[in-house]
């Protein structure tokens, strides 16, 4: 993949879904699309710092990777970076994940409530 971020217009469209997913593959990332997803307008680099634990060297390497995938775009208004998503479905994106994820959970609870249920086992 260019440098850019921009796929090639030859890459198969599996290669490029699977560079998004790995641009998306990272806590502070995530936490970060979480965050400008739940305040639905512009939001400065000094909040996103105050909320997500880490370092501004940091903040900016992970901003730096999700503008460059065309996640979120950023916008320089005086001293301040703002930042928010490029596109409403990554939103839409993130409740799915926390869905599936959710539903998973549920599925190996179940799976260990059964075991649970299951009668005790002696030693001979």
């Amino acid at each position: 993949m260019p440098l850019t971020g921009q796929p090639s217009p030859d890459q198969p469209l599996y290669e490029i879904k699977a560079n998004l997913f790995k641009a998306l593959a990272h806590p502070a990332r995530i936490r970060v699309l979480e965050v400008l997803s739940a305040a639905g307008a512009p939001t400065p680099v000094s909040e996103l710092l105050s909320i997500i634990d880490i370092g501004p060297t940091t903040m900016s390497q992970h901003l730096a990777v999700l503008k460059r995938h065309h996640v979120v775009r950023g916008e320089r208004t005086g001293n301040a970076v703002f930042y928010e998503l490029e596109h409403p479905k990554v939103s839409e994106l993130l409740v799915i994940a926390r869905t599936f994820l959710a539903d998973t959970l549920q599925a190996q609870r179940e799976q260990l409530d059964a075991i649970s249920s299951l009668p005790p086992v002696t030693r001979p």
